[in-house]
């Protein structure tokens, strides 16, 4: 999960949380590697989540970890996500520790009370095309079971 939304300020709680790991097998020397989260909220908070996690990021999109958290730097930019659900936000992730860095992406699909999110673990950045399918396939799943 990407470091914003474990902050409780920023999302608020949510009354449920539902996780699960994600692979895929694009190739011989490829496999695409992500997360799906489901987080319902009993009032607003998947709304003011989405807003916070906007307002954070334009208004700081650089943060730096304490030495004992690890250290290093993370880079944040958000930009309109696909059009699913309410509202979608697609987040872009980058974490330096000296001269290493990881990049992943983010979507973030509200619908109504909840919020799904789809986290790409450390793949190859900018190739979004997984990421939007798999974010189409968890609202689709979640708006025809509920889970």
């Amino acid at each position: 999960m990407i470091p914003l939304l474990s902050a409780r300020r920023l999302t608020g709680t949510p009354s449920a949380i539902a996780a699960a790991t994600l692979s895929y097998d694009v190739g011989p020397d490829d496999l695409w590697v992500g997360t799906e989260v489901l987080r319902t909220y009993a009032d607003d908070g998947a709304r003011r989540a989405m807003a916070d996690l906007r307002a954070f990021i334009d208004r700081c999109p650089t943060a730096s970890p304490s030495a004992q958290l690890g250290g290093g730097s993370y880079r944040y930019a958000s930009a309109p996500g696909p059009q699913l659900g309410d509202e979608s936000v697609h987040v872009s992730c980058t974490a330096t520790s000296g001269a290493d860095a990881l990049k992943w992406d983010v979507l973030l699909v509200r619908i109504g009370t909840t919020l799904v999110v789809i986290q790409e673990e450390g793949n190859k950045p900018g190739n979004d095309e997984l990421l939007t399918q798999v974010a189409e396939a968890a609202l689709h799943r979640y708006q025809s079971t509920g889970s």
